[in-house]
């Protein structure tokens, strides 16, 4: 896999060619930038920018009022190679808060690992109701110790409305949810991504995360996918090695509160 040549379809692709990722979102250039606004539950934010030093302090003072003016709090989704260079200083200056930067990673599906067992007594159940959702919130709050009923809002919307643009899973053990992910499917798009992946406390380390990484990555694979990519924490970035990942850049939430 050419790391450049990836980078540069994801850019393209997932980026500047973005499609709005759910009910009631759009997406739309706004001169050198691209964002969707959408619901209160759902994402709000930055795209792709193309930015220099001329034009970057503009930019970002007219992405504050459009989403100032639609009553959104929202996302500046900043890369490693986004310019100019010091566009993390100027988003902190304007009242952003940065949080954790994770790792961009790719894989090809027809590289990785085709299967990965379970635990004993642990069934994975495609989620495709509201008891399936809710199970995903419950994972996702006790894994992340974070409020996720806003996922699990996003996700009722989705799949409601377009059910072949997510593939979400839990994994039960006796019956009780102990983790949950789900594929997120781009239309028009060589790159599904792999997104959740939480385990609660207890169950983690005995190969649930990477049997749910298989499974969806067998998922892509039957659905023409050339490319799974994830945004990695620096927890899942080595497991994610070992299963043929690879970083193609850095990724940080810029996040603006209104």
């Amino acid at each position: 896999m050419d790391l450049q040549q990836t980078r540069t379809l994801f850019d393209r692709q997932l980026r500047l060619g973005a499609r709005p990722d759910g009910p009631g979102a759009r997406v739309e250039r706004d001169g050198p930038v691209v964002r969707q606004t959408g619901p209160a539950h759902g994402w709000n934010g930055i795209l792709w920018s193309g930015l220099d030093a001329h034009d970057a302090d503009a930019a970002i003072a007219a992405q504050i009022r459009h989403f100032r003016a639609a009553g959104r709090s929202f996302e500046w989704k900043l890369y490693g190679h986004d310019g100019p260079a010091d566009l993390a200083a100027r988003l902190l200056a304007a009242g952003f808060a940065a949080e954790e930067r994770e790792t961009l990673m790719v894989a090809e599906t027809a590289a990785l690992p085709p299967h990965e067992g379970l635990p004993d007594g642990v069934e994975l159940r495609a989620v495709t109701d509201e008891e399936g959702v809710r199970m995903v919130v419950e994972v996702h709050e006790r894994a992340f110790g974070t409020d996720s009923s806003a996922l699990g809002r996003r996700l009722l919307d989705q799949l409601a409305a377009a059910p072949g643009t997510v593939a979400a899973v839990v994994a039960l053990a006796d019956g009780a949810p102990v983790s949950a992910a789900r594929l997120e499917l781009a239309e028009g798009s060589d790159f599904a991504g792999l997104y959740g992946g939480g385990t609660v406390e207890g169950w983690r380390g005995r190969g649930l995360y990477r049997a749910l990484v298989a499974h969806r990555a067998r998922i892509a694979a039957a659905r023409g996918y050339r490319y799974l990519q994830v945004d990695a924490a620096d927890t899942s970035r080595p497991i994610l090695t070992r299963l043929g990942f690879a970083a193609l850049t850095t990724t940080t939430p810029y996040v603006y509160e209104v």
